[in-house]
């Protein structure tokens, strides 16, 4: 199992447009000013950008293992906190759907001075990575998505599949007003509720809980991350963002990868079947077995060869 190193809290350290001293399985901290916010990031390495795009109930240091590998590999692996996750990094629009955080993956990508970079995304930042590639593909070499499937077949599966809605069911009690305080009730149980229920037989060591507690123990933050979902089964209010959001959702035209956990008890490997129709340059799909849904951390070596054999491809 990797191990999450205890770190010092984001954003001590000020925004440069470039990587600072390269070092393998060293990864730093600093804050990066783009799309209107000072996005906390860890990186290591130099070389060709990759972006690592976590989701939830999770945060950018369970990257730490990937990127560490990744910066071996020669590349510069950056992992940004997805907007929300950070005080202070509420969304500065309000939006929380698929085209605000892919635009924010494009924004950091320019922020750190690249016109493109390889994106790597698990779960909501599968799907803001999938935002991205779709809002605009000659930013995005190449795309990893995780954990969460492309496609309509996942609304579908909302409505039509009991399975599935067993899966789901926290998306759908995130809707009502008492969710905030039942996630953060007896030291924010919920969460780990989660992580057990996802990946089973998956444990947390003591230093990475408490690291991703602290995350969501920040001012403001629960609030913010559970807009991801009060957001996900309404249309947006104005006809741009209706615009935008349609945007989002197109054919992928860059190359892409996409790992699923087979023992995955938060979304059904299955939902993740007949997507190559919308991959219009060619998908690659991997079944990862004895993995659930944080299969990056579960099986981190067969993972990681995956993105980097895809990546170097």
């Amino acid at each position: 199992m990797t191990h999450v190193t205890p770190r010092p809290p984001f954003g001590e350290d000020s925004a440069t447009h470039e990587p600072q001293s390269p070092s393998a399985d060293q990864v730093r901290h600093r804050t990066v000013l783009a799309g209107g916010l000072e996005v906390p990031i860890l990186e290591a390495g130099s070389g060709p950008l990759v972006l690592c795009l976590h989701g939830f109930p999770d945060h950018a240091a369970s990257w730490t293992g990937l990127l560490n590998r990744l910066a071996r590999e020669g590349y510069w692996a950056v992992a940004p906190a997805l907007r929300g996750y950070w005080p202070g990094g509420a969304a500065p629009d309000g939006s929380y759907r698929p085209f605000s955080t892919g635009q924010d993956a494009l924004a950091l990508i320019e922020a750190l001075g690249r016109e493109q970079a390889d994106l790597i995304g698990h779960d909501l930042g599968a799907v803001a990575a999938y935002a991205a590639a779709s809002l605009d593909s000659t930013r995005v070499r190449r795309l990893v998505g995780m954990a969460v499937p492309y496609g309509p077949q996942l609304g579908t599966a909302f409505v039509t599949d009991g399975d599935q809605q067993r899966r789901s069911w926290y998306m759908y009690f995130f809707q009502t007003p008492i969710a905030e305080a039942a996630v953060a009730f007896d030291d924010l149980a919920f969460i780990d509720r989660l992580w057990r229920e996802w990946s089973p037989g998956y444990e947390l060591s003591e230093v990475e809980r408490a690291a991703l507690k602290e995350t969501f123990r920040a001012p403001g933050v629960l609030r913010e991350t559970l807009g991801f979902y009060r957001q996900l089964f309404t249309p947006p209010a104005d006809e741009a963002a209706r615009i935008m959001e349609a945007r989002a959702s197109g054919a992928i035209t860059v190359p892409s990868l996409y790992l699923h956990g087979a023992d995955d008890n938060c979304m059904s490997v299955e939902l993740s079947e007949g997507m190559d129709a919308l991959f219009t340059n060619g998908l690659e799909r991997v079944v990862v077995p004895d993995a659930g849904h944080f299969l990056h951390l579960e099986q981190p070596k067969p993972v990681a060869d995956h993105i980097l054999g895809f990546l170097n491809g």
